[in-house]
């Protein structure tokens, strides 16, 4: 009998969760249902925050002899997680007790950390006396 409902499980896709959900997240740009589109906009989010780190990550290499302006880039980054998390917890609002309330939160902290990563990329592409850039340039 367990032979019986491990066969249906595996041949009615219950027994290969896995494989399913790789297969449904695969093609996000036809994606129509809830769950997948919640797994699509985490993908992207993950995408973008990983961008962002390897920026960060970067932009304090090039602080690493300016131990003041290294402690000012950690403090404005906490400060700016905190805003991008609360402003789009306040922009989602009206559908946090919905099924899409996660892909609204990732969607949006995906767009404001698109636009932190456009910030970023600014710092690091300043010109050699540019005073107003707080990032010098690489050497």
């Amino acid at each position: 009998m367990r032979t019986l409902v491990f066969i249906a499980l595996v041949f009615f896709g219950l027994g290969t969760v896995e494989p399913l959900s790789n297969a449904h997240a695969a093609d996000c740009a036809t994606a129509s249902d809830q769950s997948t589109l919640n797994e699509c906009a985490s993908k992207d989010y993950a995408k973008s925050d990983a961008e962002l780190n390897k920026l960060y990550k970067e932009i304090r290499g090039r602080l690493s002899d300016q131990p003041d302006a290294v402690k000012k880039l950690v403090a404005a980054q906490k400060a700016w997680i905190v805003f991008r998390d609360a402003e789009c917890d306040f922009s989602s609002v009206r559908s946090q007790d919905g099924s899409a309330y996660p892909m609204l939160i990732r969607m949006c902290r995906d767009g404001l950390t698109q636009t932190r990563i456009k910030d970023f990329k600014t710092y690091l592409s300043c010109e050699e006396g540019d005073l107003s850039c707080p990032v010098p340039p690489k050497n």
